[in-house]
Formats: C-alpha cells, sequence, structure tokens
C-alpha cells in the first residue's frame, strides 16, 4: 500500500482504536463514581465548547436550519445508548448489537428517504438478524429477548446512529460546522437530560463531585473523541465508502480482544458466530455503499 493511501488507513484506524477501546476508560469512571450519563455529559460538553470557539458562526445554521434540532436528539441518544451499554454490560454483546446499524439505515432509508431496499440488502438484512438471535438468546434466555438493559441501550445506540446517518443524507446541504455543532451538542445536552431524569426516578446516583480522582480520565477521553473524530474525517474524505467502513469495523476487533483480555467479556461459540454473521452483514453492506461517510462523533 504506497503512503498516499496509507495515511488515510492509520486515521480510520486510529478512531476505531478509539472507539474500540473508550469501554476501558469509561469503566474506569464509573469505578470512581461517574456515572455514564455523566461522564458523556461532561465529555461532549468540552468537545462542544472547543468547536464553539473554533467556529462560532455555526450556531447560526441551527437557527436557518431547525432540522438540525433532530439531528442533534439522534446523535445524542447515539452517545448515551453506546456509553451506557459499554460501561455497564458485555464490550462485545454491545458493540455487536450497536454494529446492527446498516440493517437499520436500511429500514430507515426506506422509510425516510424513499429508498426501497433490493433482494440482496434484505439478504444482509436477514444475515444480521440471525445473527442477533445467535447472540442474544440463549437456551436459558426465555423469549422475549433482549432482557437486560445494556442490550436494549446498544439496540437503541444502533438505531439512533442510523438515524443519524440517514438524517445527514437529508441535511448535507446545511453548512458542515453547524452539523458538528448539532453533533456534539446533542452528546452533551442528551446526556445531561437522560442523567437528571435518571437521577430523578432513581435509576443512578448525582454527579460525584470528587474531581480529582475523574479529571484525568475524562480529559484523556475527551481529547481521544477530538482527535479519534478529526482522523476519521481525515480518512473518509480520502477513501472509498466502502473502503471505509470495513476499515472501521476494525472497532469490533478491537473491542473484543481488549475487554476478552481484561476480563470484561466473555466470548462464547454463539456470541463468535452471531458477530460473524452480524459482522459480514455489515461488510456486505460496506461493499454496495456509494454515498460517504458521514462523521462518527457517538
Amino acid at each position: 500500500m504506497n503512503t498516499p493511501r496509507l495515511l488515510p488507513v492509520l486515521a480510520l484506524g486510529l478512531n476505531a482504536l478509539v472507539w474500540g477501546l473508550s469501554w476501558w476508560p469509561l469503566r474506569q469512571l464509573h469505578a470512581d463514581g461517574l456515572h455514564p450519563l455523566w461522564t458523556t455529559a461532561c465529555v461532549f460538553t468540552t468537545a462542544w465548547i472547543c468547536i464553539t470557539l473554533w467556529r462560532p458562526s455555526a450556531w447560526r445554521g441551527l437557527k436557518q436550519h431547525p432540522e438540525l434540532w433532530w439531528l442533534l436528539v439522534a446523535s445524542g441518544l447515539t452517545n448515551v445508548g453506546f456509553n451506557w451499554a459499554v460501561t455497564t454490560g458485555d464490550v462485545v454483546r454491545v458493540v455487536l448489537l450497536f454494529y446492527l446499524m446498516p440493517t437499520w439505515s436500511l429500514l430507515l432509508a426506506w422509510w425516510l428517504l424513499g429508498e426501497r431496499p433490493n433482494t440482496p440488502a434484505l439478504a444482509r438484512m436477514g444475515l444480521a438478524l440471525l445473527g442477533v438471535v445467535l447472540v442474544l438468546k440463549t437456551p436459558d434466555t426465555p423469549w422475549p429477548v433482549p432482557q437486560s438493559l445494556p442490550d436494549l441501550l446498544a439496540l437503541m445506540g444502533g438505531l439512533s446512529f442510523a438515524l443519524t446517518n440517514v438524517l445527514l443524507l437529508r441535511l448535507q446541504h446545511t453548512p458542515e460546522p453547524s452539523r458538528m455543532v448539532a453533533m456534539f451538542g446533542g452528546g452533551a445536552l442528551m446526556a445531561l437530560l437522560c442523567a437528571v431524569l435518571a437521577q430523578a426516578s432513581g435509576l443512578l446516583p448525582g454527579l460525584t463531585w470528587d474531581v480529582a480522582a475523574w479529571w484525568p480520565w475524562a480529559l484523556v477521553l475527551t481529547l481521544a473523541f477530538l482527535v479519534g473524530n478529526l482522523a476519521l474525517q481525515y480518512g473518509a474524505a480520502r477513501l472509498s465508502a466502502h473502503t471505509t467502513s470495513m476499515v472501521m469495523l476494525s472497532e469490533v476487533v478491537f473491542a473484543s480482544v481488549s475487554s476478552v483480555s481484561l476480563g470484561a467479556s466473555v466470548l462464547t461459540w454463539r456470541i463468535a458466530l452471531g458477530g460473524g454473521l452480524i459482522v459480514l452483514a455489515a461488510l456486505l453492506a460496506s461493499q454496495s455503499q456509494r454515498t460517504p461517510l458521514t462523521k462518527d462523533t457517538r
């Protein structure tokens, strides 16, 4: 591989590495008393402020294009679902369920964009759903499944991410800085809103003010997310959509290897086989892509 092509691939690999390993600092912060909802709110608020200082005029786009607020909500729920699930659930299961995103995108594009799926697309969806059944349904698990909160959050996060991608296609005429502000702002506002509501209902404790314990992890996570997003933008702008998607699937490998090695996941034959089907469906979907990959700001 020549140097001009190698650098974008390495950049995409860096982004996949950031998200594939993000479960670890999220769990460290959780152990220090900072729930992933509060972590997400703190991290994305910091990133949001950085982007606002960089492009202060980006806020005008939200006033000129009110539909960007839907993007804010969808992107925010993506981060809420993924970060909460990967912190409290089995990492491999969560990442695999999140990568049902191509299947959700197929259904949402049919509904919102009028893109009727063809036979190969429906076959890929069936392959992915079969993988989900293998991952979720064990002999000891009664119907209906899933039953655990992390599983539900992972599915919700993947659905929200698919909706984010579809909305970005519909809103590609809007200024890019405004879309970035909406997406990072969504991670901050939706996490904060969900944290306040969950705390009020007794689902999680209040925000810990032991700043000395968690600020280094929060700072590292913020910088990692910002660097990962910049790396994605650099790589995705220089490679085809299907190449970008295939490199991004390395996130599954990074998350699986790291979590199994550190005891945060248990890799059974059902998860391995079901996960293989989900990843295969995503790979096949990436081969058929003709649109640019969207910004990954989970």
